[in-house]
């Protein structure tokens, strides 16, 4: 682009917080035992600043993505959940953010594929019944 006219030049594209946290998520899933942030930052490549690198785990590890532990005066970091795991616990954020579960679960629900709602459909057949009063909020 030309830069005599106020142009820029194109840089290294920006993430999504979610792409971040997923590349994340799966460098650490590839460590064979809890790893520091040094180690994280690393693998990603990209330039990422030490301190980006140390706010997504700490969102993913309040997320209970990621586990912590001390190593020393700082931590080193496992991998909890899968990208499929950290997708969910999204979602159950976004659920439990709502006042009206039930019109949030329906308008779901009624928007899905109808092999999306076929799956979803075999996945529930294959959960156990839960005895009246467990796992209610």
């Amino acid at each position: 682009m030309d830069r005599s006219r106020g142009g820029a030049e194109p840089g290294p594209r920006r993430r999504g917080q979610g792409e971040l946290e997923a590349q994340v998520l799966g460098v650490l899933r590839g460590a064979a035992e809890p790893v520091p942030v040094a180690w994280v930052q690393e693998r990603l490549g990209g330039g990422l600043a030490y301190t980006t690198v140390i706010t997504i785990l700490t969102r993913l590890h309040a997320k209970g993505a990621v586990a912590r532990e001390r190593a020393g005066r700082s931590f080193v970091w496992t991998a909890v959940a899968d990208e499929a795991g950290l997708a969910a616990l999204r979602m159950r954020k976004v659920l439990d953010a709502e006042t009206d579960r039930e019109a949030v679960l329906a308008s779901f629900v009624t928007a899905l594929s109808p092999n999306d709602e076929r799956l979803l459909r075999e996945l529930l057949a294959d959960v156990p019944e839960e005895a009246p009063g467990e796992g209610e909020d």
